[in-house]
């Protein structure tokens, strides 16, 4: 087995394992450059270029022409960046910059690291350019997903506040607020989690439904479904569709065919037409039994509000809701732009 030697550069020894040493420095520096995507260049105070390695393709001319910086960066750029070089010559003062140019991938940003140096009796500047693209590239999209993220906890936090407010207004007592409160927070909580574990893309419907169902239909073996179209709804609907299921399965589980324990009702969803453009339409249709209760007038009130005004509005859709002796009907209008058609594999 061959044995390798620690080999010094520019110490006194033999002449020949010095320069044994600095080709096998100047081979490992290169290969350092290429794994660290590194290039660089060396120029005399006059920025006539003396030395460059591992340049990136559109960098090349840096090294080819003299003074090349604005027909590689643009003018302004390169102005900007000869500016610079000048004072670190004349204040010898190390300094740095960034600089976005365009190519046929996209914008490509390079820092560019300028420091004076002193090499084999030559003064000059030495400058180090490092593509940072991709790193810039990944925050700008954290910027926009911040700024996404304002956004929606914003919308978020308004109908959190639209539901306290609606709720305290019909409040019969403290108790009863708490009570309807934590009930249509949860609800929109559920909607909320089906909506961040997809990225904020949406919740699909029949999803969105077995949530809201969960806590007032624990009969697995006959359990109650969405049928027709599996719609994939954008957040915005699923958050506010989730709060018109809740208040009718609510209304249901106190006064209506879940509190009966039967499974009297069907919840469709199937294309329609909304103003000339395509939509689907939700359908709920609940069948009563003979003795069900009297609904309490501030609840109903407050349900009313809700499926016939807010969540609609929130939607740009209409909806339409019917109460009789013997039925609750409820049908909500879902324009284009608030859900999508996937077809599931």
């Amino acid at each position: 087995m061959k044995t390798w030697k620690a080999l010094r550069v520019g110490n006194a020894g033999n002449s020949a394992s010095n320069e044994t040493g600095a080709d096998t420095s100047k081979i490992l520096m290169e290969l350092v450059l290429r794994k660290s995507g590194a290039g660089y260049v060396y120029q005399s105070d006059d920025l006539f270029t003396v030395l460059w390695g591992n340049l990136p393709e559109g960098l090349q001319q840096l090294a080819t022409e003299e003074q090349a910086e604005q027909a590689v960066f643009g003018a302004e750029a390169g102005e900007r960046l000869i500016a610079l070089k000048r004072n670190v010559i004349s204040t010898n003062t190390s300094t740095s910059t960034e600089i976005d140019m365009a190519s046929a991938t996209g914008v490509l940003t390079y820092r560019i690291d300028i420091e004076r140096v002193d090499a084999t009796g030559m003064t000059g500047i030495l400058s180090v350019i490092t593509d940072i693209s991709e790193t810039r590239h990944r925050e700008r999209i954290l910027k926009t997903l911040l700024r996404e993220l304002s956004h929606r906890s914003k919308n978020l936090l308004a109908i959190i506040q639209g539901i306290a407010t609606q709720t305290a207004r019909q409040a019969l007592s403290l108790d009863y607020f708490l009570i309807k409160f934590r009930g249509r927070i949860q609800s929109l909580a559920y909607s909320q989690d089906l909506v961040t574990d997809s990225s904020w893309r949406g919740a699909y419907l029949f999803e969105l439904a077995k949530r809201q169902f969960s806590a007032y239909w624990p009969d697995s073996e006959t359990p109650i479904s969405v049928k027709g179209i599996n719609a994939h709804l954008s957040p915005n609907a699923a958050l506010h569709i989730g709060l018109a299921l809740h208040e009718l399965i609510v209304n249901s589980a106190s006064h209506g065919a879940i509190s009966a324990g039967m499974n009297a009702l069907t919840i469709e969803c199937f294309e329609t037409i909304l103003d000339g453009n395509p939509a689907i339409e939700l359908a709920w249709v609940e069948h009563l039994p003979p003795a069900a209760a009297q609904r309490e007038v501030d609840e109903h009130t407050f349900a009313r509000t809700v499926l016939e005004r807010v969540v609609p509005v929130a939607i740009g859709g209409k909806a339409q809701y019917l109460q009789a002796p013997d039925r609750v009907e409820y049908r909500l209008t879902v324009p284009s732009r608030e859900y999508e058609i996937i077809n599931e594999a």
